[in-house]
């Protein structure tokens, strides 16, 4: 009989304004039933896969992922970042500070990696959320995940502006024009940007296989231009600015100025730099051989990145002291000549193109895998028959970001972004080790929750300690103790809960360690971000949580009330069978 009442509500709840209040008066019980349900990868990749109509061809191998994954992480903002972290806080070690970054940005890596080698959908973090945690977890960081996506790339879109200028020698205020009336930060009309976007949306939505053809060609120009700078760098420059400031009295020398603490808060802001993997775990799809190329594709990528990174910091540090770097523009600074501007200036652009072509496929195949799970309009998840792209979600997407990016400012949309990125990096970490050692069924989940929040407590303590205390023995003495009781943490859990589930193809090295260490690093990088992103991210957050209890969950209830293909909690433990039984499903 329930089961009768619920295939006679199926799509009910939005079809009279009588039916939308009677939705909302089960909004406690649904929210009961649908929030803290979870999927499976099983109907991931088939059932929840369909409701796309057309499925995305298998056109890319390990080389098209490496190639997105460097396209997209080498942006212009490394031009920015390196000097910033060399002026203000590690002086020439700031090469150390970008070794430690790419190190944390390889865990969480390997934290995708296993996910997208088990599941490969287009959902990237929002399906590895929502198998693990449940549909409101999922849906509070894909919002998130694609507003940072949606503002980052109207920034970037704007940056392309004033760096096409400077390869060009026309200034960016010449391109763009002021509309009175509007308040300071949206008064310029930025239509190069528009038109950036838009074409990029094009492309994306043609074809994957020649996005990816574009981007290789355009990745490879600017490491071409990086190689230039970073070249460039070792021949003019000297190897004692790496150690002797300019002014030695003002300003202390060594390699290591500002000590351990200046390397760590070096390699806190340069970590955004990294930020750009994550979107070729969407590309997931659309992989001929995940088991294999997924892996490479991934790692490969932010080896590569760190490698760059490292000698471009190197080539920064040999061209000027460290108290001399201009911390906005320190490439620009440092090689004076008009031609070598115009060079920086060139290979800036292209890394523009190429982080914004990554990134618009990525926020595309978020939209339409959350689009798959009927937390927004089904309309997203649609993928074109003839294009095998998920065009809807594409254009949709793309038309918001060039509307954005028409008359925004670039510092306005700058403080909007990153804080969203690094929490679904904290999340998928965790998830990673929820699903390693439960299923919801057979094994007891507490054991596992209270290693993970307690785990999560002792690492917020030591980044507030960080942060606000005064530097002192008193200091360095409760880092240690915190640093030593989150190592025992890890061990005790490590020696007293069995995993319960082993990776059939690739999973995360040294479990629960390598996950572990990635929280510890994410929590501390969420540290060093400025209030205004808090204060976004919580503003950002309540709205998506209003959208979900008045639309998402009755949307999801319509379409999984039933009980077709959405798992519920007790249930999940078939995951493992039907997945033996289908051994093609996951390559």
């Amino acid at each position: 009989m329930a089961s009768m009442m619920e295939t006679q509500c199926h799509g009910s709840s939005f079809s009279s304004p009588r039916a939308y209040l009677r939705a909302l008066a089960e909004t406690p019980a649904r929210l009961a039933r649908r929030a803290v349900s979870v999927s499976t990868s099983y109907d991931e990749m088939s059932a929840v896969r369909a409701r796309s109509g057309s499925d995305m061809h298998k056109t890319l191998r390990w080389f098209d992922l490496v190639g997105f994954g460097v396209g997209g992480m080498v942006g212009a903002g490394v031009f920015v970042t390196t000097g910033r972290a060399s002026r203000l806080c590690a002086g020439p070690s700031v090469v150390i500070s970008y070794a430690i970054a790419g190190l944390c940005a390889l865990l969480s890596a390997f934290c995708y990696t296993e996910f997208a080698v088990d599941m490969p959908v287009a959902g990237g973090a929002f399906s590895y959320l929502r198998v693990t945690f449940g549909e409101f977890a999922a849906f509070l960081t894909g919002a998130n995940l694609v507003l940072d996506y949606v503002m980052s790339n109207a920034a970037v879109a704007r940056g392309f502006t004033s760096y096409l200028g400077t390869a060009i020698g026309v200034p960016a205020a010449k391109w763009r024009f002021t509309v009175g009336g509007l308040p300071n930060g949206f008064n310029e009309i930025d239509v190069v940007a528009v038109v950036v976007v838009l074409v990029i949306t094009l492309i994306i939505c043609y074809s994957t296989r020649e996005s990816s053809v574009v981007n290789m060609v355009l990745t490879a120009l600017h490491i071409i231009f990086i190689l230039f700078v970073i070249i460039l760098g070792f021949c003019k420059g000297d190897w004692h600015n790496l150690t002797e400031p300019a002014n030695p009295t003002g300003n202390p020398s060594g390699f290591f100025p500002y000590g351990v603490s200046g390397v760590f808060n070096g390699a806190s802001m340069v970590y955004l730099s990294y930020i750009g993997y994550d979107a070729v775990s969407t590309m997931a799809e659309e992989v001929r051989y995940p088991v294999k190329d997924i892996p490479i594709g991934v790692s490969g990528s932010v080896l590569i990145v760190t490698v760059l990174y490292c000698l471009m910091a190197a080539s920064m540090s040999k061209l000027l002291p460290y108290d001399m770097i201009d911390p906005d523009a320190p490439f620009s600074a440092a090689l004076t000549g008009e031609w070598e501007t115009r060079v920086i200036g060139a290979g800036a652009s292209l890394g523009i193109v190429t982080s914004l072509v990554v990134a618009m496929l990525g926020q595309a195949r978020y939209m339409c895998v959350i689009g798959r799970s009927s937390v927004v309009p089904a309309w997203f998840a649609r993928v074109h028959p003839k294009t095998s792209t998920p065009v809807n979600s594409s254009a949709f997407l793309g038309i918001l970001t060039a509307a954005i990016s028409l008359f925004t400012d670039l510092n306005v949309l700058l403080n909007l972004v990153s804080i969203g990125t690094l929490f679904v990096f904290y999340m998928v970490a965790n998830a990673v080790i929820f699903r390693r050692y439960v299923v919801v069924g057979r094994t007891k989940p507490w054991p596992t929750i209270s290693f993970l929040c307690s785990f999560s407590l002792t690492s917020i303590f030591f980044t507030v300690i960080w942060q606000i205390a005064p530097q002192g023995r008193a200091k360095a003495l409760i880092l240690c103790v915190t640093a030593v009781i989150a190592a025992s943490l890890v061990q005790i859990f490590h020696c007293m809960v069995k995993q319960a589930r082993k990776p059939e193809f690739w999973g995360v090295p040294l479990m629960p360690w390598m996950p572990s260490v990635s929280i510890f690093l994410n929590v501390f990088l969420l540290g060093s971000l400025d209030r205004p992103s808090y204060v976004r991210f919580g503003y950002f957050s309540g709205f998506a949580v209003l959208v979900y209890v008045f639309y998402s969950v009755h949307a999801s209830f319509d379409a999984h009330g039933d009980g077709s293909f959405t798992q519920k909690n007790g249930e999940t433990q078939t995951e493992s069978a039907q997945e033996s039984t289908d051994p093609g499903v996951k390559v």
